[in-house]
């Protein structure tokens, strides 16, 4: 996705201007609309397939080792170095962009997610053994439940550091409103540009948190009761 801007250049060159804003409102939340877009994708795709590698880590535990080491290691990776890796195989655009973050995003998820089935009393899981849940039933129906909040403590910290990390898409042509920012420093610093980009990502980062964090209060009210 391109963005063209059109803008009268303020000879000041201030931190903020609403002139600019103003000038570039359809640039601008186009920009939005895709960085949250990407950040919403990369994030459900990612809990898609962490949360059964982190099931597969805390079923088996010879294969907790090697799951945590292969999500570590992908975490470790520089991402321009992984962007210049993959485009050249995945093409310039969405495609690539999404498959680094959630690359990313998949330690963070996969290790809250385990932490939160092993904290699960072994009492409960006695309990549900003797009221006749299966392996597989005592799973969905007990441990998951129980392990939500450690399950969405790693959904907020992968959809923050995703947000951040779009804006690096910018490099393979689709990082939303990474492209303010980086065209900002492309039209001599225009700080307003920059700026702009800079405050909606921090902006759609708390948004985002916040409808998690409120996600996580609805699912599990029985947190709730237990804090009073």
């Amino acid at each position: 996705m391109s963005f063209r801007l059109s803008y009268r250049a303020d000879p000041g060159n201030p931190w903020f201007s609403w002139q600019y804003v103003r000038d570039n409102s359809d640039t601008i939340l186009a920009a939005l609309r895709d960085h949250a877009s990407l950040t919403v994708r990369a994030v459900l795709i990612a809990a898609l397939v962490a949360l059964p590698l982190a099931v597969a880590a805390h079923r088996f535990r010879p294969l907790a080792g090697p799951i945590l080491a292969f999500t570590g290691v992908l975490y470790t990776i520089p991402s321009l170095a992984l962007f210049a890796f993959l485009a050249p195989y995945l093409g310039i655009g969405a495609v690539t962009v999404l498959t680094v973050v959630v690359l990313y995003a998949l330690l963070v998820i996969v290790r809250n997610a385990v932490a939160g089935l092993s904290q699960v009393p072994p009492e409960v899981r006695e309990a549900a053994e003797g009221m006749g849940y299966g392996r597989w039933g005592r799973l969905l129906r007990i441990e998951l439940p129980l392990a939500l909040p450690g399950i969405l403590t790693g959904l907020r910290l992968a959809t923050v550091s995703t947000v951040a990390l779009v804006t690096v898409g910018v490099v393979v042509g689709r990082g939303g409103l990474g492209q303010l920012i980086f065209a900002g420093f492309q039209n001599n610093f225009y700080k307003a540009e920059i700026m702009t980009g800079t405050l909606l990502c921090v902006l759609l980062a708390l948004v985002l948190d916040l409808v998690l964090a409120g996600l996580g209060r609805a699912v599990t009210p029985w947190l709730r009761g237990r804090a009073r």
